[in-house]
């Protein structure tokens, strides 16, 4: 089970980017994606967020 980072929420701020510890969040255009396979389900993107804008994939 991944996270998610929903598009219309993010805001491209770049926090998760720097807080995860797998490096598996990446830029999208526009906003970021999460790489499911790198994801170790942590949360710490999520905690992260300023914009509430991940979360886990259902």
């Amino acid at each position: 089970m991944a996270f998610v980072i929903s598009e219309e929420n993010c805001i491209a701020c770049a926090a998760c980017v720097e807080e995860c510890p797998e490096g598996a969040i990446v830029a999208k255009d526009p906003v970021y994606t999460i790489i499911a396979d790198k994801c170790i389900d942590c949360g710490t993107c999520e905690s992260t967020c300023p914009n509430g804008a991940i979360s886990a994939a259902s």
